[in-house]
Formats: C-alpha cells, structure tokens, sequence
C-alpha cells in the first residue's frame, strides 16, 4: 500500500497543526526534544489558531508532550470545548548533540541538518510521522481531529502524503487539512496562518 492510501472510513478530516513560537524558534535555534514554553508572541499565535480550529468541532485534540505543543493544543481545546490530551508519538525530530544551536550554524558546518551527527534521521522521521498518524486516525470512530505537533514532524508526514510537498514551509501556529478522497489521504491545503 502507497504511504498515501493510508484510510480509516469513521475518521475523514485532521487539521495537522504546529506550536505557537518559542523564544528559541525566534532565535532559529533548532528545538527538537528540549521543551522551551511558548512566548508572547506564541501564546497570541495559539489564540488565533485556536479561533480557527476551535469551530470545526474537533472529537479529539492531541499533541505533542513537549510544553510548546500542549499550550497550543490546550488553547485549541478550550475554543472547542473538549479536553486535549497528550501523545509521545506526535514528538519533534530527536536533534541530539545539535539541539538548541542555530539552524544556520549547523548547516555551514555539516552542509545539512541531515548530515550531522547524532540527528535523528529523515527517514526515521518520515516513518514515525506515518505511522503515528496510521495510528491516531484508527483509534478514532468519528472526526475530524486536531493533531498538534512539530515543523520537523508536520513537514515529514506531509512529504510522505503528497511528495510535491517535500519542502513544505510550517509556519508557527499553521494548519493544514487532510482529508480522505476516494480512500486515499491528501493535503487539501498546509501552511495556513491564521493572522
């Protein structure tokens, strides 16, 4: 089966979202598994994504364990009246020794994120990201569903989805749709920002 085929006939809408900023994210300092709060900036993001997606009636909010996630996803759910809760599978990529430097340093050195060491790799990522989604969606009788997560994460799955989306910008505090068109999965629209 085609990664893009992947179907559950009860669920038929997520809004894939990310986390509002981080002060690191205002420094592109790379994030992964370190847990820094949202800031103002983030916390503002959250608000407007969460009066967005609040109003597509969500049954189930779930996010990412790491702080900027929860935030975002809590701010979701209260809009929509529900609880959030918290899954491991939808974590940021695993940057190891490289966590907290800046994204541009890291690529002058090693020429990409991917070639430095001890960096989760891409493909892990891609794998993970389909799977966890393969999972949530079939452990839900009725949607749609709001997953919040990560850039890394986010632009893994979607890749994987839809390859023309192989360097698909996420945006903090963005959404995108996927939806199910004659069983298979596709992106209906990504990177939207609410302002």
């Amino acid at each position: 089966m085609k990664e893009s085929e992947i179907t559950h006939p009860a669920v038929t809408t997520v809004y894939l979202a990310r986390h509002g900023r981080t002060a690191l994210n205002a420094e592109d300092r790379m994030r992964g598994l370190s847990d820094p709060p949202l800031d103002e900036v983030g916390v503002a993001e959250a608000a407007r994504l969460a009066a967005v997606l609040g109003p597509t009636r969500p049954v189930a909010v779930i996010s990412s364990p790491l702080k900027r996630a929860v935030a975002t996803a809590q701010s979701i759910a209260d809009a929509a009246g529900i609880a959030a809760t918290v899954d491991d599978r939808l974590n940021d990529r695993d940057y190891g020794p490289h966590t907290g430097a800046k994204r541009a340093d890291v690529i002058a050195h090693y020429g990409s994120i991917d070639n430095a060491p001890g960096v989760e790799p891409l493909a892990a990522v891609r794998q993970r990201a389909v799977s966890a989604f393969t999972e949530l969606v079939a452990e839900y009788d009725s949607g749609p569903l709001v997953l919040v997560s990560h850039d890394a994460f986010n632009r893994a799955l979607l890749s994987q989805l839809d390859p023309t989306l192989i360097d698909a910008p996420q945006r903090t505090a963005c959404w995108n749709q996927l939806s199910v068109v004659d069983g298979t999965w596709r992106v209906d629209v990504y990177d939207q920002k609410p302002e």
